[in-house]
């Protein structure tokens, strides 16, 4: 199948022209194509599926209820909205109820469903995490960290944890980080960690930081802590969520300079995103929508209510040029996860993932394996 007449997102820039699509897959990208038999793309963006590393849930549903039809409808969902792919993403719960989930996940990566976004693997975020910055986690659920449960949990599941979260400062940390990291990524995350046991976590092979600048310490001109270890690396990758909620505009600017080409936009969504407000649950927690916004009881923002395409739109608004701001929504959380030769970006060989936009971005169509998303 050709498309022609668009202007596509390649990995040197927006190119005039098409592309072709064979087996589910680029086959050519076309530069100066403008006509020919296929689909007419009329002068409009094309751009690659985003890649979501970190979201819980939405249209109602949680990763860790551990339903089919909760993750299907959740993957359906995030295909309508030009997520492609995604990574299901976990609470801090009892070993047995991840175990559930995961393997639930793990089913679904197999028979993939028509309409439906890929699951690239599974982030395991909690339960190994500070009590002082345990963000919307349930205390009862967090443990010391234990990279038996953690191998016990990834057999299980068939290898497929592609992101285990962890506050370095707890006991046992290190050695977790140091045998875990060969396995998969490492994230540092719901931790109040000093800087130097942040810098120590990295050098044991910690290589991620999870949703940057919340769950975390501030970063100050004399305690620099995670923030200022994270920053110092050039193999370290962080998430960022662009909500205008969980942080400033003027930060995430900021954040983007700190971290060039490192910065993964997530959406950490929960299962209030595409819901109206009211009450929702989260981990074993109550949660409150309202106008927008997904609270605990007590006031803690818990998760986010919008889903990644809408947080990269608000990137760009904020200031981040857009070709950059859809490479953090593409091919750097792509490259994160090791999945960066079959996704994330428009070249051949490529699965046909793609989002026919306006000029402005707003989104018309979404293909996956060349495939077009019906609502």
């Amino acid at each position: 199948m050709l498309y022609f007449n668009g202007l596509v997102l390649t990995p040197v820039g927006y190119i005039k022209g098409g592309f072709r699509v064979e087996s589910g897959c680029f086959s050519e990208i076309l530069p100066g194509c403008i006509s020919g038999d296929g689909m007419d793309l009329h002068g409009a963006k094309v751009i690659p599926g985003l890649v979501d590393i970190h979201t819980h849930g939405c249209i109602g549903e949680d990763f860790s209820d551990g339903t089919d039809d909760g993750l299907k409808k959740m993957a359906h969902y995030y295909a309508q909205r030009g997520v492609t792919t995604f990574l299901p993403t976990s609470m801090s719960m009892p070993y047995e109820t991840l175990r559930h989930a995961f393997q639930k996940a793990a089913e679904l990566m197999e028979n993939r469903p028509e309409q439906s976004a890929r699951i690239g693997g599974i982030h395991m975020e909690g339960p190994f995490f500070s009590e002082a910055r345990k963000g919307a986690q349930k205390s009862e659920y967090l443990k010391a960290p234990d990279k038996n449960a953690f191998f016990n949990l990834n057999e299980a599941c068939g290898d497929v944890i592609r992101i285990v979260d962890i506050a370095p400062e707890l006991t046992d940390a290190f050695p977790f980080i140091e045998e875990v990291s060969r396995t998969c990524i490492v994230s540092v995350g719901h931790t109040d960690a000093s800087y130097e046991q942040a810098a120590q976590a990295f050098i044991k092979g910690s290589r991620h930081v999870t949703h940057l600048f919340n769950a975390m310490p501030p970063m100050l001109h004399r305690e620099p802590g995670v923030i200022g270890a994270a920053s110092e690396r050039g193999d370290v990758t962080a998430e960022l969520i662009c909500d205008g909620m969980h942080v400033h505009p003027s930060i995430i600017l900021a954040a983007f300079k700190l971290f060039p080409d490192k910065i993964c936009l997530i959406s950490d969504s929960v299962r209030c995103c595409g819901m109206p407000d009211g009450l929702y649950e989260l981990g074993g927690q109550r949660i409150q929508k309202e106008k927008g916004v997904a609270r605990l009881e007590n006031g803690t923002l818990a998760g986010a209510a919008s889903d990644l395409y809408q947080d990269l739109l608000n990137a760009i608004r904020f200031g981040i040029p857009e070709e950059e701001a859809v490479r953090s929504a593409t091919i750097i959380p792509a490259r994160v996860i090791g999945l960066d030769k079959s996704i994330g970006s428009i070249e051949a060989g490529k699965y046909a993932d793609f989002a026919v936009c306006s000029n402005d971005l707003a989104l018309l169509q979404v293909y996956i394996g060349g495939v077009r998303i019906g609502n």
